[in-house]
């Protein structure tokens, strides 16, 4: 008699099963907890009234900003000053984040654009044999807390807390020191065999190859300038248009579980919500009070939506302004927090894997959640100092 074997691991169609059911009740049960609170009908229309309104005078503002800031960071590159920039910052490259000078134009055009600009580099034969292999890594969290630095600089400054934003640049810096020195520490204490240099050739020098092409320019100055501008702008106009999903959907879904009814209750207007984040919050308010100064725990939907994205999380800004819940110290965090986290957790996986080192995901993603928490303290502290002078 011939005995069937059976196996104990479920299928994956089981799997698949199990997984669709957890996803179905998780998600039923949100909307019928909010829709209990806030009505149905209201938290239907809240939630469109809520994108349209991100739409309109959030994405179309940010989107202004990129044009703007895309244009700069063109002509900037087109007349050389980020080849300057690159010269000034290299000696301090070695002492700060022990990675080679050429690293520094990484930075700045991560600064200029967002955090895979970096990889463009990390990817170039010329660039990466000026590294070892942990350190070629250790860009993924240094380019990152640079993304988009200048949309959000000029975003703060917009709301008119000048020195709020300095302050969170000079946080955003000591934590992207953090995260680079932590990822390495961790990267070569795992993986011995990262202490290796990624090429075996002598490298040619990184700048001067990056400037080749103007040489061979033959357009009148003013043309040149006429195309950064033009080339600069789409630029940003795309990187405005890629920031949609993230504002409408990440910060329409952290509104609705951050504020609260309006005046007159739930009504279907835009920015209401049931305020589940603040009431978690509230639970170790102190925390956040000692850390960052927070006042209001509405606040921290700002730096959990900077995980994901750090457009979506700007669009919070203009709702905050609304509440009368912003300041300079709020300012000040969120430019350290949000410049450094830029959206870390949608991009460090792809940006490892590209560079072929899955296995360090962990490391990197560990690192940065440390480097973003110390860079939003280091903001508050240096705005208090700031403000007592």
């Amino acid at each position: 008699m011939k005995l069937t074997s059976f196996s104990l691991r479920p299928s994956k169609r089981t799997h698949t099963t199990v997984e669709a059911f957890i996803f179905l009740i998780l998600l039923v049960g949100t909307f019928v907890g909010l829709g209990s609170v806030m009505g149905s009908n209201n938290m239907m229309n809240t939630i469109m009234n809520t994108a349209h309104n991100l739409l309109l005078n959030t994405v179309f503002y940010l989107m202004g900003i990129t044009v703007l800031t895309g244009a700069l960071s063109k002509l900037l590159s087109e007349f050389g000053v980020v080849s300057l920039l690159e010269k000034l910052l290299r000696p301090l490259m070695k002492p700060l984040y022990n990675l080679p000078g050429v690293s520094a134009l990484g930075g700045v055009l991560t600064f200029l654009s967002d955090n895979p600009a970096i990889i463009a580099f990390a990817k170039d034969k010329t660039f990466s044999s000026y590294f070892k292999k942990y350190q070629l890594l250790s860009l993924t969290n240094f380019g990152t807390a640079f993304g988009m630095g200048l949309v959000v600089m000029f975003s703060m400054i917009g709301y008119g807390y000048v020195g709020g934003a300095f302050a969170g640049l000079f946080g955003a810096i000591c934590g992207s020191v953090i995260s680079t020195r932590i990822m390495q520490r961790s990267c070569l204490k795992a993986f011995p065999e990262l202490d290796a240099p990624v090429q075996d050739e002598t490298p040619e020098q990184i700048i001067e190859e990056h400037l080749e092409h103007e040489k061979e320019r033959k357009e009148s100055v003013f043309m040149r300038f006429l195309n950064a501008l033009l080339d600069g702008g789409k630029n940003g106009v795309e990187l405005g248009l890629a920031i949609i999903p993230g504002v409408l959907i990440i910060t329409t879904m952290v509104v609705l579980l951050t504020f609260s009814a309006g005046p007159d209750g739930y009504t279907g207007a835009a920015n209401q919500g049931v305020p589940v984040l603040p009431w978690l919050a509230g639970k170790i308010h102190w925390v956040f009070e000692w850390l960052f100064g927070f006042q209001d725990m509405r606040l921290i939907a700002f730096p959990m939506t900077s995980l994901g994205s750090v457009g979506a999380s700007l669009g919070l800004l203009s709702t905050y302004r609304d509440a009368g819940i912003l300041d300079g110290n709020v300012i000040a965090v969120f430019t350290a927090i949000g410049m450094c986290w830029s959206g870390y957790l949608s991009t460090h996986t792809a940006m490892l894997d590209t560079l072929g080192c899955r296995k360090a995901i962990s490391k990197a993603l560990g690192a940065h959640t440390v480097a973003g928490l110390c860079a939003g303290i280091i903001a508050h502290f240096v705005y208090l100092l700031f403000s007592l002078l």
